[in-house]
């Protein structure tokens, strides 16, 4: 797996995306940005690291045959590799949350955006961009963001924590196909913060109610069961877990 390692760059995903317009770009590429002052999340958010204390990085995943309609199955398995890549390391009570943000002890540690390239119905590239909080201690304003660092007591050498979870990724992405969706999904589901629980949404208008998530479709929707036992799927637009 190449590593293309960067001082600073905007974003890495957007490095990656411009890269593969110019050139030949091998599969499993990694761009490591040391600093990535505009580091992208999910729904447009900004993801805010301090330079040289963080893991941000993007990886080139190339597809022969992915239906578009599969797209879940890469989140799920990158989230799954990303988890048990900090298992290994021993961060603690460890969660992923929809749809895939990581936790350790119900805070944020690491933010993944899937950016898939499409010809027709099939994926045909992907570029995963992931933000993992390592060494950095502040976060002002965010109450709910934790770096592995501030849970452990420990520093972490930055290159030795992306190659663990690049052999992670490598791995369940070898064994990627819509075979093992079922399996994918139920390992999912055993990890997935506060599944089973009665928990807070927020719908975009700002109302709030209380629900139970009882899983993630194949599509990637939030099952959450409401009032009179009815179960509803929500697009992650649609609505918002609160802590």
């Amino acid at each position: 797996m190449e590593i293309i390692k960067l001082n600073a760059t905007n974003s890495t995903n957007t490095y990656l995306k411009e890269l593969i317009k110019k050139e030949e770009v091998a599969d499993l590429t990694c761009v490591w940005a040391l600093s990535q002052p505009e580091g992208r999340g999910q729904q447009g958010a900004k993801w805010i690291s301090e330079p040289y204390k963080n893991l941000t990085f993007s990886i080139l995943k190339k597809f022969d045959v992915l239906p578009s309609e599969y797209h879940f199955l890469l989140n799920i398995s990158v989230s799954l590799a990303i988890f048990n890549a900090l298992k290994k390391l021993y961060i603690p009570d460890l969660a992923v949350k929809w749809a895939n943000d990581i936790l350790s002890a119900k805070k944020k540690i690491c933010g993944i955006l899937i950016e898939n390239i499409l010809n027709k119905e099939l994926i045909t590239n992907s570029i995963i961009g992931i933000g993992l909080n390592v060494n950095q201690l502040f976060f002002e304003g965010l109450p709910n963001v934790s770096s592995l660092q501030k849970i452990t007591g420990r520093t972490f050498p930055l290159e030795e924590v992306l190659q663990m979870i690049l052999k992670e990724i490598a791995f369940n992405l070898s064994n990627l196909c819509p075979e093992n969706f079922e399996a994918l999904l139920e390992e999912y589901h055993q990890h997935l913060f506060r599944k089973d629980k009665p928990s807070t949404f927020e719908f975009p208008n700002g109302e709030r109610f209380i629900g139970y998530i009882r899983g993630v479709s194949q599509n990637g929707e939030l099952q959450v069961e409401q009032e009179d036992a009815v179960i509803s799927s929500f697009r992650l637009k649609e609505l918002k877990l609160l802590y």
